[in-house]
């Protein structure tokens, strides 16, 4: 039974790379001083008894590289729109238009951009986290098959695939981290 073992690498490989799209989303959120509408999709507003996503109440739109506007579809939820984005943190004021929620997004200071640049940090740090347990799960997959009578040279040959994997899939998250320190430091 033990010269049948396989480990699926592409599964661990399919988990290690969620964990960097995960990365991607955490950073998309992160304001650098220019308008996105994906720095919106993390808030989530109570609406009609359960969180939803606010591009789900409403159009999320930039119509300037310094703004970001949301029509709310529904005028009854324009007031806990506004209040989920005032205690988002991400630091912008709302101003009301009717049913639209304007967001200029000002200027960043060299203070926020530090703090924006640990956050990005933590996110990064997550995502190695994931990862490494990704890593341990396969080990822990070669070593039950290492008792089940799998031979050494096998292990040492499947260890040496986990973490080279594991590896590459830090790497790729050191490099998006780079990228995104270096977007918010950007003046």
């Amino acid at each position: 039974m033990a010269d049948e073992f396989e480990l699926d690498l592409d599964d661990l490989e399919r988990r290690m790379g969620g964990a960097l799209a995960s990365l991607r989303t955490d950073f998309a959120s992160l304001r650098t001083g220019r308008a996105s509408a994906s720095m919106l999709d993390p808030i989530m507003v109570d609406a009609y008894g359960a969180l939803t996503p606010i591009n789900q109440i409403g159009t999320v739109n930039v119509p300037e590289p310094r703004m970001v506007t949301v029509n709310i579809w529904d005028k009854s939820l324009v007031g806990v729109a506004e209040k989920a984005i005032r205690e988002s943190g991400l630091g912008i004021n709302p101003q009301l238009n009717g049913t639209i929620i304007m967001l200029p997004i000002p200027e960043l200071n060299e203070e926020r951009r530090r703090e924006l640049s640990k956050v990005a940090g933590q996110y990064a740090e997550n995502a190695r986290v994931a990862m490494r347990n990704v890593r341990r799960d396969g080990m822990d997959q070669i070593k039950k098959a290492k008792a089940e009578g799998m031979s050494e040279d096998d292990q040492k040959f499947w260890e040496t695939a986990v973490q080279e994997l594991t590896d590459g899939s830090i790497e790729k998250v050191d490099e998006a981290l780079d990228s995104k320190q270096s977007e918010i430091m950007q003046v």
